[in-house]
């Protein structure tokens, strides 16, 4: 990875229509983005893939108060990261039964200790996992937007443009997705495909100096 280049670059834009992702590119994303890690492998994520022009006008035509269905349009797949709404214990007994069939750790003691440090953990960050918890809700959220990141990265690696995009009422489409329902809500966006090259910015990008952003101890 070129992270000279990475770092020079402003994110795309405008994705050029006319520009898809080959399927097996799209297939070694998707297999990345469900093997990125999450604290205590919680995994509280569900990916809607969008890569019909249907499935991505419906995402256009319901974000909200926010203008950015032609950037959706343009793009070559749109992903819709939902995160949980709660976390329920069939959940985390999911994850456990899986890691178990996984064969995760070495034996059983181990998993059974790792199991019980999980469990510990979540009840600090707020038991009862109810509906409407913010610590919990807010931890899970970070959980979605460390894979969000480590997903862009990726997708650089891969000569695919990926932009992440928060602007869009997930309410609306909770609704239009009917995600709401099945225990999840759209938490970010994330639009793939290759830059227009009409509409590539070329002017400096803008960050601190290093001295307002690092401190040494």
């Amino acid at each position: 990875m070129n992270l000279d280049k990475l770092m020079s670059k402003h994110l795309s834009r405008y994705l050029d229509p006319s520009k898809a992702i080959p399927e097996e590119t799209l297939q070694q994303l998707l297999r990345f983005l469900r093997s990125a890690p999450t604290s205590t492998n919680i995994q509280p994520n569900h990916f809607y893939v969008l890569a019909t022009p249907e499935g991505k006008e419906r995402l256009a035509n319901n974000l909200g108060d926010f203008d950015n269905g032609e950037k959706i349009l343009r793009a070559s797949h749109a992903i819709i990261l939902t995160t949980r709404v709660d976390l329920p214990e069939s959940h985390v007994e999911a994850v456990f039964s899986k890691e178990r069939a996984d064969g995760r750790f070495p034996d059983l003691a181990q998993q059974e200790l790792r199991e019980s440090m999980n469990s510990d953990f979540l009840g600090f960050l707020g038991l009862p996992r109810m509906y409407g918890d913010e610590n919990m809700n807010h931890w899970m959220e970070k959980q979605t937007y460390m894979v969000l990141g480590m997903t862009l990265m990726a997708a650089a690696e891969l000569g695919v443009e990926a932009m992440p995009l928060e602007g869009f009422d997930p309410v609306c489409v909770d609704e239009a997705f009917k995600i709401r329902e099945t225990g999840y809500t759209a938490t970010v966006l994330m639009l793939l495909g290759y830059p227009d090259p009409a509409k590539v910015y070329s002017n400096p990008i803008s960050r601190f100096e290093s001295d307002q952003l690092f401190t040494f101890r």
